[in-house]
């Protein structure tokens, strides 16, 4: 069986290295890093618990392990006070308050399309 050609305009799928889907798009969209993101958005700087009891159903390990790959990303800044124990707050880069327009869009949406996508899910 001969396998059809991919179309060229699928082909910027392919290539797992320079496709903004899987690079980007794929990690902010996980289960967790929008919500830290409009937690952040909603208040200038904010500790880890305080994110943490905001969601109450995430783990501390996937908080942090969020948190680190949204700061790798350059869209949190994570700030480390001197003191015992120690502080930690997060806040959201100028690369991440510039992303949120769009996040807000999609909850927008989200929010209008709510009863008729879990309509078609029943």
């Amino acid at each position: 069986m001969s396998r059809l050609p991919l179309q060229e305009n699928l082909k910027k799928y392919t290539l797992a290295d320079s496709c903004p889907v899987r690079n980007i798009i794929s990690r902010i969209s996980s289960k967790w890093a929008i919500l830290i993101l409009c937690i952040l958005s909603e208040n200038e700087a904010t500790r880890f618990n305080t994110i943490n009891k905001a969601i109450p159903d995430i783990s501390p390990k996937v908080l942090t392990d969020t948190l680190k790959s949204l700061e790798a990303d350059g869209l949190i800044n994570r700030k480390l006070y001197a003191e015992i124990p120690p502080k930690v707050e997060y806040s959201l880069t100028e690369l991440g308050k510039s992303l949120i327009p769009i996040i807000d869009k999609l909850i927008s949406w989200a929010a209008n399309n709510y009863e008729t996508i879990m309509s078609h899910r029943n």
